[in-house]
């Protein structure tokens, strides 16, 4: 009799494990941030509004030394660096947020609507940045791990799952797809093809969806003076 077939053994598809994506994105995302935060108009800014992008730099550089090249190494101090720097960048814009705000509410002397469009459109694009490096960082446990290929739960839906035959076998997420997420949520208010599957995904897509509401409202409706002041 010829040798039993162990299962397994002949015709047994292997998923192909995902590669690790490049850091170039990340960082370039990164820098545009850090750029709109030092070009915006100087009237109605924080006071010691240049340490953000400072600090921001500075752990930039650390985040890319610790990782550097395609994002592949599962290590603590290196997640931790990353989730610092988002930290740091959403503190930093949210209190511009709440200065924007309090400015058009109050109807600052000597705003002009420049200063206030180019405010708003640097904090808006600043936010989809900032939304698009957290679900980029948190989705699956981060990209070093969705490189390894655990089995965290997802915590998105993305349009290449449901249609597997169109992509690479073993595609995985990267941070252009949470950019284009990111960048369609603050848009249309709402999710397009890419699903939220837990609750921290959906509430923050709706913290985003809110902040960005309430951003291009108060801008827009302040320069073109619908608000008194």
């Amino acid at each position: 009799m010829g040798e039993e077939e162990q299962p397994g053994d002949v015709g047994a598809v292997v998923p192909a494990a995902p590669r690790a994506e490049p850091r170039w994105p990340m960082a370039l995302a990164v820098f545009v941030a850090i750029m709109l935060q030092v070009g915006t108009p100087s009237r109605g800014r924080l006071p010691g509004w240049w340490l953000f992008p400072v600090l921001e730099f500075v752990l930039l550089i650390v985040v890319i030394i610790r990782d550097p090249g395609r994002i592949d190494r599962r290590s603590r101090a290196a997640r931790r660096s990353t989730i610092v720097l988002i930290s740091i960048m959403t503190f930093g814009t949210t209190a511009g947020v709440v200065v924007l705000i309090v400015d058009i509410l109050n109807g600052i002397h000597g705003i002009t609507a420049t200063d206030l469009l180019g405010r708003g459109a640097a904090i808006w694009f600043t936010n989809i940045i900032i939304f698009s490096l957290w679900y980029w960082e948190l989705d699956r446990g981060g990209p070093a791990e969705r490189a390894a290929g655990t089995d965290v739960a997802p915590s998105f839906a993305f349009p290449e799952n449901a249609t597997p035959e169109l992509v690479p076998a073993g595609w995985s997420p990267r941070y252009p797809d949470y950019l284009f997420l990111a960048y369609t949520n603050a848009t249309a208010f709402s999710p397009t093809d890419t699903l939220p599957v837990q609750t921290w995904a959906k509430m923050t897509m709706l913290v985003q969806s809110v902040l960005s509401l309430v951003t291009a409202i108060l801008v827009i409706a302040r320069a073109i003076n619908v608000l008194p002041g």
